[in-house]
């Protein structure tokens, strides 16, 4: 089993949303979304796709999309995005999700041998009170998510986020201290449209720091673990 990542699809199959207005980066949206997936993830793989994932306010009208990404090769496993405020209660959102797709929240997910944990993050440094608790409620989180894998056999663990776990000069943020500390062979984040990787911080204490937003990969998911599990 490979593991892929894949940020920010904001589909809209029921209220159309054309992502041009955000650049011509997003030309052939959401066709190339999912060509993209379709050339390079396979049926045994498996792909985080942390956030942004609809544009619909309700669970009805995300329901098109996500049966849409369940359609998809491969296994996924979803986390919110700031954007995504069709997003109900994990159980009920659970209740309605086909095999081989997981949601993520305050927990995390262990699949032949490969850990998933994360949360959405959120603006780093915060600038308001209300980011902070924001910002502060997303660490606790984490830590909730980290603490679910206590006692679960896994080999390799991949940490997501939506926002990126650092600021605007690279520093690292809380979150990425946390991350870190659990020891994963990578972090994903998306968030970040129109960015240049190369200008991004590429690792933090040697774990590899991957951005996953769709328009950045060109539409296609970055593969972030290889098949050598052991």
């Amino acid at each position: 089993m490979r593991v892929f990542a894949i940020a920010d699809p904001h589909l809209s199959r029921l209220h159309p949303k054309p992502m041009t207005v955000f650049g011509p980066a997003w030309a052939g949206h959401p066709e190339a979304f999912f060509r993209g997936w379709r050339r390079v993830v396979g049926p045994e793989d498996l792909v985080l796709v942390p956030g942004d994932i609809s544009w619909a306010m309700r669970l009805g009208e995300a329901l098109p999309d996500l049966l849409d990404l369940a359609a998809l090769p491969g296994k996924k496993v979803l986390l919110k995005g700031n954007h995504d405020y069709w997003w109900p209660s994990i159980s009920r959102l659970r209740a309605v999700l086909p095999p081989g797709m997981y949601a993520l929240q305050n927990d995390a997910l262990v699949l032949e041998g490969v850990a998933v944990a994360g949360t959405r993050g959120w603006q780093y440094p915060p600038e308001t009170e209300e980011e902070a608790r924001v910002f502060a409620r997303e660490v606790e989180r984490l830590k909730l998510s980290l603490k679910a894998l206590e006692g679960q056999d896994y080999r390799k663990l991949v940490v997501a986020f939506h926002f990126p776990p650092f600021g605007p000069k690279g520093e690292a943020s809380p979150l990425l201290e946390l991350a870190a500390e659990a020891g994963p062979q990578a972090i994903v984040y998306g968030h970040l449209h129109g960015a240049d990787p190369e200008r991004l911080p590429q690792a933090y204490r040697g774990i590899p720091l991957h951005l996953v937003a769709a328009d950045v990969l060109r539409f296609r998911p970055k593969l972030v673990l290889t098949n050598d599990l052991y």
